[in-house]
């Protein structure tokens, strides 16, 4: 259980749609098709309709300052499947950086690499009452590109199982490139924040609006206006 998880959801109907892509810098292909994730009839470029119209006025914001870049957009709608998926290749991946095979590993390292791995993933639950963020259709993974196409470095990159992910991990951090790592990252929370969205506390590029960890952190700093979560999971 995650502390969002108290948040009673209350299902607003919203459809899934297809983001504009036309709009956006997108990885292409995705990141997580490339491996063979199986999202079945939606790709990971959905989201419900509030969350994009947030997610075009951040970029807004983002253009007031800088009026040629885009906001990245790496992943977005996750089914449950793709979430077991990808907790399944990140486990794998994690017992080869370390040497280790799964027939061989003890119970205690079996522990102690899926704390890690928990560390960045959600639960791939059923549960109607727990569902995995992206598998709401109201989180959304993104970076920024510059006017040259480039990349913005955070310092880290999406997905990593590290403390470089949390992030305010480089604030006072000695690293040569810290102070610009942490600008960029700020750059993109404060245009995503302006536009409604929270930032995932253990993770830079992870931002939701309308799900239950929106809802909870929300509720953290505005605890005389409590908000329900609106987004449940899609479930066609």
């Amino acid at each position: 259980m995650r502390p969002y998880h108290n948040i009673p959801i209350i299902e607003s109907g919203e459809p899934l749609v297809k983001i504009p892509l036309d709009k956006f810098t997108v990885e292409t292909p995705h990141p997580y098709e490339k491996l063979g994730a199986p999202y079945g009839q939606h790709s990971p470029y959905f989201l419900r309709q509030s969350v994009i119209d947030c997610l075009i006025e951040a970029q807004s914001y983002l253009q007031q300052k800088y009026s040629d870049w885009q906001i990245l957009i790496f992943d977005a709608y996750r089914p449950v499947a793709v979430q077991q998926f990808m907790v399944d290749y990140s486990f794998a991946q994690a017992l080869r950086e370390k040497g280790l095979t799964d027939s061989e590993i003890t119970p205690i390292q079996r522990q102690e690499v899926w704390e890690e791995v928990y560390k960045i993933w959600a639960v791939p639950s059923l549960d109607i009452t727990t569902p995995p963020p992206h598998s709401t259709g109201a989180a959304v993974d993104v970076t920024l590109v510059n006017g040259n196409g480039e990349t913005l470095d955070m310092g880290s990159p999406i997905d990593e199982m590290s403390d470089r992910s949390l992030p305010n991990y480089y604030v006072d951090n000695k690293h040569p490139q810290a102070a610009q790592y942490h600008s960029n990252r700020k750059l993109l929370c404060d245009v995503m924040h302006k536009a409604g969205f929270h930032r995932n506390p253990r993770e830079w590029w992870h931002f939701s609006f309308g799900d239950q960890m929106w809802a909870w952190q929300h509720n953290e700093i505005y605890p005389n206006n409590i908000v329900t979560a609106k987004y449940g999971r899609v479930t066609s």
